[in-house]
């Protein structure tokens, strides 16, 4: 089903439900990926298609779109929930560390505006509910121009670098922990590992060696169980495929001696680099090869500083974890936005008080563990 507004003289305002009419937006969608210069990897319409093919649900799917002289200017990827409370949520689901609407940079306000206006119609009896929003998302051109209820609470924290070669990142930790950085990737090459960025037809190849090895790397221990589902290979075959060919990923084999030990997944867009799965055999840590140092080698050069043509920042995506600190990223924290009508207004309450309790109960859980590894 397909809805049409006229929001503004200059643009169309339309909601999209029909999954095909998703699937054939592929080209003009990347052309306004490419315009669209607080992008991530995550909104790549080969990354939420193929999220929306493994994990939608037949007729929750709401696709906003402004046109303007026949170009599309603006879309917004959202889905329907109903539990626990009627709600819009971005595609892309737990397994995106970003989520975000898709803005022309060129848009003097308009694109924008009637954005805005389609949102707020929908919003007459569902919350809007962006969880995990950069700093900077083209969201918050919307959220600005919010005339209802709304609230910004803090989400998942992301650590990041700034893009630059493995030098650049070397240079910037104290003189110690810099010699045995050197000294460690000395030792990846005195074992002789060697690295190959996949080409386009391998990918599918790699990145089934890659859930392989990650599986082996995590067994008998606690990981994100997720990654172990079939849904989400299909999903990651499907979308990476495409994302190579476009230059909004790159797929990297590490080997020795010809056999590959580990594979690496990172993700692009005009402004970032994102270092979002890997699989390494456990032969690399039983032979004492610092994992990260290799991974990181690789992701950095992919991510190339501002201005470059390439991505401004190297992050290290959400998560919180002691060896990603080694290299003394910047902590940068998503926010979670919520949009209501009045009518709907007991809606964001609820959503505010279910934030503030589960928050809490992370305080006291991580208290716990504090104590228990003090």
């Amino acid at each position: 089903m397909t809805a049409t507004y006229t929001a503004h003289p200059a643009c169309t305002a339309e909601l999209v439900t029909d999954e095909e009419a998703f699937a054939a937006l592929g080209a003009a969608w990347e052309q306004l990926y490419r315009r669209c210069a607080a992008a991530t990897p995550f909104q790549s319409h080969a990354w939420l298609h193929s999220w929306w093919l493994s994990y939608g649900r037949p007729g929750r799917l709401r696709l906003l779109l402004v046109h303007a002289g026949g170009e599309l200017v603006a879309a917004a990827p959202l889905m329907l929930a109903r539990r626990p409370l009627p709600t819009l949520v971005p595609l892309g689901g737990t397994i995106s560390d970003y989520a975000d609407v898709l803005l022309d940079d060129a848009d003097d306000g308009r694109a924008a505006g009637a954005l805005t206006c389609l949102l707020a119609d929908l919003a007459r009896g569902t919350l809007i509910d962006f969880r995990e929003v950069r700093p900077g998302a083209a969201i918050e051109r919307v959220y600005d121009r919010w005339r209802g209820p709304r609230r910004t609470v803090r989400d998942s924290l992301c650590l990041e670098l700034p893009a630059a070669p493995m030098d650049g990142l070397v240079a910037r930790l104290p003189s110690h922990k810099a010699q045995r950085v050197r000294a460690k990737l000395r030792k990846l090459d005195a074992m002789g590992v060697r690295r190959r960025v996949v080409g386009p037809e391998e990918v599918d190849a790699a990145l089934g060696t890659l859930l392989e090895l990650h599986r082996l790397q995590w067994q008998g221990r606690r990981v994100t169980s997720e990654h172990l589902r079939p849904r989400f290979r299909e999903h990651l075959v499907r979308a990476v495929g495409p994302m190579v060919r476009s230059g909004n990923a790159v797929v990297t084999e590490f080997r020795i001696d010809g056999e590959v030990m580990a594979v690496d997944l990172t993700l692009l867009s005009h402004a970032l680099a994102g270092c979002y799965l890997y699989g390494a055999h456990p032969r690399l840590r039983e032979r004492k090869a610092d994992v990260a140092v290799m991974l990181l080698e690789a992701c950095a050069e992919n991510a190339l500083p501002a201005g470059t043509g390439g991505q401004g920042t190297l992050s290290l995506l959400r998560g919180d974890e002691p060896y990603k600190h080694r290299w003394r990223p910047e902590r940068v924290a998503n926010q979670r936005l919520l949009l209501a009508r009045r009518r709907t207004a007991p809606l964001l309450t609820a959503a505010l008080c279910d934030a503030a309790t589960r928050r809490r109960g992370q305080e006291v859980l991580d208290r716990w563990r504090e104590r228990r590894r003090g």
